[in-house]
């Protein structure tokens, strides 16, 4: 195609287009690009293609049917969009869920954040051709797995938390599971690191690659590491604290270019400082209720149901006709492995929600994608829709 440059001359670009079917976008993400040989000199994307209709499924379910729905949004962490969901509703009913509910919701919140980028780091040393250090990060995320398959019962979509408290209490054996997921993830980054650290190709495939500033990447509304590799110390667990995670010894990891080299170490970092959380809430772990003491909110016990009226009547509207949340409007956002994660609530006071708004923090990173990459070479395009960690299913919802 032909075009006019800002000189007035005449150009021949070549159109060429990436995805939405493509090994390198990570899901169905499509962009068009104008290219002058192998430079991108102009960038188009469009989203859109695993479009499920989340946000309208929400209101035909009751407010706890809505759980398995968010799974499926950043399905690499699927417990942190139900902690997150669960927190949002929790918050508008006004109630406070019990200290070890807490503690265990922190701990399986960091152990989603630890697996989340060793996936989203491993697909990234994939795709530049790093198959080791691939295989060192898949090694932790795998005993995360396990665990998550002994809890839940599933690998990948997982709703573990509830309304008001949790799906059920911990196995026989989780501590130790957890603390040997933590020993293997420290060992494994030191493995990484020596991949990566004093790699050539590494250095030069992802430094100086994929910049933006901290003040374009605000006005975009970035979150996350992506926001915290620029420079910008935001992170919703220091600066809005919930679940207690303010009295916990850990720090923000912020990077100093912004470039794709520094949201790769970023989520690294982060998973040290998040094996440094876990270690913490496990010491704190103490046995108690996992449920909130309300019958309204909290399907009592299936026995019960055999044994007393009360338990059966409350059983049965508890399903059929959900928690009635009282009437208004509410937003809540969470820090999940990407960046903020947001549900605005709005409820008339029935059992089902009258409509939930997702606020993804891949949308808005994706958002900014033409700008990361027009001037750069197509394959520095790869490292960058790598480093920024777009999940089609929570951009697309």
């Amino acid at each position: 195609m032909i075009v006019i440059n800002p000189n007035g001359e005449q150009q021949a670009l070549m159109p060429l287009n990436v995805g939405p079917s493509h090994p390198a976008t990570h899901g169905c993400l499509r962009y068009m690009a104008a290219m002058d040989g192998e430079t991108i000199v102009a960038c188009e994307t469009e989203i859109g293609y695993l479009h499920r209709g989340f946000e309208k499924m929400a209101e035909r379910g009751t407010w706890q049917q809505v759980l398995p729905y968010t799974d499926r949004l950043n399905y690499c962490s699927a417990i942190m969009n139900n902690i997150a969901y669960c927190r949002a509703v929790e918050e508008m009913l006004g109630v406070e869920i019990p200290e070890r509910t807490k503690v265990i919701r922190v701990i399986v919140n960091e152990l989603s954040r630890m697996a989340d980028h060793c996936i989203c780091v491993a697909a990234a040393a994939q795709d530049l051709g790093s198959t080791t250090g691939f295989f060192y990060l898949f090694d932790s995320r795998e005993k995360t797995m396990v665990i998550w398959e002994k809890l839940t019962g599933a690998r990948l979509t997982n709703s573990y938390s509830r309304i008001g408290g949790l799906y059920r209490d911990l196995y026989n054996g989780f501590e130790e599971d957890v603390l040997d997921v933590c020993n293997t993830a420290e060992r494994n980054l030191k493995d990484v690191h020596a991949c990566f650290d004093r790699n050539r190709i590494f250095l030069d495939r992802t430094t100086n690659v994929g910049v933006i500033s901290p003040e374009r990447a605000i006005s975009y509304g970035w979150t996350g590491p992506c926001l915290r590799a620029t420079g910008v110390a935001s992170d919703l667990r220091k600066d809005e604290p919930y679940y207690d995670y303010e009295t916990y010894d850990w720090n923000v990891v912020v990077g100093t270019k912004g470039d794709v080299y520094d949201r790769l170490m970023v989520r690294l970092a982060e998973i040290e400082e998040s094996i440094k959380i876990v270690r913490q809430a496990l010491k704190r772990l103490k046995p108690g209720p996992i449920d909130i003491v309300d019958p309204r909110i909290r399907v009592p016990a299936h026995a019960l149901a055999y044994q007393d009226m009360e338990a059966l009547i409350g059983r049965f509207k508890s399903v059929y006709e959900g928690i009635r949340v009282p009437k208004g409007e509410h937003y809540c956002g969470s820090e999940t492995a990407n960046g903020e994660l947001g549900f605005t609530l709005i409820s008339d006071g029935s059992g089902k929600p009258w409509r939930i708004k997702v606020r993804p923090p891949c949308l808005t990173q994706f958002a900014a994608y033409q700008e990361l990459v027009e001037g750069s070479m197509l394959a520095d395009s790869m490292a960058t829709l790598s480093s920024i960690n777009i999940i089609a299913g929570e951009l697309d919802r």
